[in-house]
């Protein structure tokens, strides 16, 4: 390593904060935390360091180390986090799986605040509940507190809309303030109370039930009797499921499988209550060793609102694993422990967790092997020199010639590479024209790749199409100058051909240049299955985009006081599609049959102020 490390790591402070190991051109190597730094980086200069296999990359790439001092631990370890999102170290781990649990949100700021499922905290003011262990333990909590507490739970456009009261009230699950058939203060106690309940606090609410339900039986109202006797059996239901997740019972058990070649599979099994509720599977090429890679592994497992289990248990004990455990138990709101077992049932659950590790490593290896397969026999039928790692696949989704969108996704190894999907809006000149429409999304593609300093040609280029797609897309490559270094294929969809008993489904056909007939693919063969998986993910791709362009207009109508389905179905029938009612005038909505003039008004103010896609 350096020397010179050695003399800057000696000024180091003996506090907590994180370090930052530089290659020679300054780039993050890796990064870790400490609660101290100067004796925590000092254990990598020692001869050998400290046995890990982490000095084998940072003595031969090493050439500087930089710190940044926290006044906490906990700051440390959130710093870690934040420079690694930021910075980008080479041989810190990367979770690819950001999936957060679900979060009740609820902003007090509106004028009929209700309980939103959302994924991500934000900073907006608002109050959030949870996160919760999952997305049905979230919702069975919120159907019985409807019960106990009766709030809205419908959107914004519906509210506004409504000139009766729906069915939730007819149950007794909403109060119906949308028709007024409640006043904002009673509201707003019932809000306080649904609060007063999430936030743990049953006992004051059950209290007050049990007093109402006998009341009412004194007074021989039975049936409002019965009505809060089914509330407080709803609201200790909401009490059982809370204790039941602050019980030791939940267990997150993380178990490794380290491969010959460096590549690591983690195993999550999610324990709730003391069953097996779910699991998850992580691939990673680190050379960290197990202490190391379980002290990352969690930061990063656990950041932002993902549920925390009272247990984790692990094949190794974490480094810093009391920091570990205090920043889990911040986030928990109670007490965590990160367990290393060595008998008894949870060691059991370990044991399991690494044999799905291994179970999984196995089944990656076989799926590699028939990827690189697939590859090799595509470039067979595709008269490549060698099999290709980037393949792209171009989509054109349409309806009547209008709101003409593309597609282009990117599969590298036979893996989507979502970070090189593309979409692209077609020009109103070539809308209607499915081949122009190609020609253009392949031109602007090719060019893309070809200037980009992030993207490269790919090796192998497939069209949704047959031959007309084909050579509309040869045509843009040639136009560019790359007609001999992009190969382009067609794919033909199988069809329906034939009568009566003779009638039947053609093959999947790839439509090549250099012959003139289409090449019919093997059902189920390796290379079918590559090239579909393309075609079906570009089609979802293209698909998704025009449903959001087509749907941008409708979610501001539904925003529109006194436009429900009939006039939204009406207004664009109308002027026959999206964009021809965007650029409507005042006059020509008012001249709508059947739209009140001070409906068309208020149509026309949204229309003017909505962004434009």
């Amino acid at each position: 390593m350096n020397p010179a490390i050695a003399d800057k790591v000696a000024a180091f402070p003996t506090g907590p904060g994180c370090y930052v190991f530089l290659d020679a051109r300054g780039e993050a190597l890796y990064v870790g935390k400490a609660t101290n730094l100067r004796a925590r980086v000092r254990s990598y200069l020692r001869p050998g360091g400290d046995g890990r296999y982490l000095l084998r990359f940072l003595e031969r790439e090493a050439a500087d180390v930089e710190f940044v001092a926290t006044s906490t631990e906990q700051e440390a370890l959130l710093l870690e986090d934040t420079i690694c999102k930021k910075r980008k170290p080479r041989f810190n781990i990367k979770l690819k799986d950001d999936k957060s649990f679900l979060l009740l949100r609820l902003d007090r700021r509106e004028d009929w605040p209700w309980f939103r499922l959302v994924r991500r905290r934000k900073d907006d003011g608002a109050e959030y509940f949870g996160p919760f262990a999952s997305a049905k333990s979230v919702r069975r909590t919120l159907a019985m507190l409807h019960k106990v507490v009766p709030l809205r739970d419908c959107r914004d456009g519906v509210f506004r809309n409504r000139s009766r009261p729906c069915l939730q009230f007819e149950i007794g699950r909403c109060p119906a303030p949308c028709v007024g058939r409640i006043g904002r203060e009673d509201y707003a106690r019932q809000l306080a109370r649904a609060v007063e309940i999430l936030s743990g606090g049953h006992a004051p609410v059950l209290r007050r039930l049990r007093e109402e339900m006998r009341q009412a039986a004194e007074a021989l109202e039975f049936e409002r009797a019965a009505a809060k006797k089914a509330q407080i059996e709803a609201l200790e239901r909401i009490g059982e499921a809370q204790s039941v997740v602050q019980d030791a019972g939940d267990q997150d058990v993380f178990g490794i499988w380290r491969a010959d070649d460096g590549d690591v599979v983690v195993a999550v099994l999610h324990f709730r209550a003391g069953r097996l509720e779910s699991a998850r599977r992580f691939e990673l090429r680190t050379a960290l060793p197990d202490e190391l890679l379980l002290a990352d592994l969690l930061a990063r497992f656990y950041a932002g609102d993902r549920f925390v289990p009272a247990e984790i248990v692990v094949g190794a004990e974490p480094d810093e694993r009391q920091l570990v455990e205090d920043w889990l138990a911040g986030k928990r709101r109670g007490p965590v422990r990160v367990r290393v077992p060595q008998r008894g049932v949870v060691r059991r659950h370990l044991e399991l967790a690494e044999e799905n590790a291994r179970l999984n490593a196995a089944a990656s290896e076989e799926l590699a092997a028939a990827r690189g397969d697939a590859a090799e026999r595509l470039a067979e039928l595709c008269e490549l020199e060698a099999p290709p790692q980037l393949v792209h696949c171009m989509d054109v989704s349409t309806m009547q010639g209008r709101d003409t969108v593309a597609s282009r996704v990117a599969f590298v190894d036979g893996v989507p590479e979502k970070a090189a999907y593309r979409r692209f809006k077609i020009s109103a000149e070539h809308a209607g024209d499915d081949f122009a429409a190609m020609e253009e999304a392949v031109r602007r593609s090719l060019l893309r790749c070809r200037e980009g300093t992030d993207e490269r040609l790919p090796d192998l280029l497939v069209v949704d199409g047959g031959k007309g797609q084909l050579d509309a897309a040869r045509r843009a490559a040639a136009a560019l100058g790359l007609g001999d270094d992009v190969p382009i294929v067609g794919l033909a969809k199988s069809r329906l051909r034939g009568v009566g008993e003779a009638r039947g489904r053609t093959a999947e056909r790839l439509v090549l240049p250099s012959r003139a007939e289409p090449v019919p693919l093997g059902e189920g063969e390796p290379e079918t299955l590559l090239v579909t998986a393309l075609r079906d993910e570009a089609h979802r791709f293209a698909i998704t985009f025009h449903r959001q362009l087509r749907g941008k207009l409708t979610s501001v109508l539904d925003d529109v006081p006194g436009i429900g389905p009939t006039r939204r179905r009406l207004l664009l029938t109308h002027f026959g599609s999206v964009e021809a009612l965007r650029r409507a005038d005042l006059d020509a909505l008012r001249a709508v049959p059947g739209l009140p003039a001070a409906v068309a008004e208020q149509v026309h103010a949204a229309l003017r102020d909505a962004p434009r896609g």
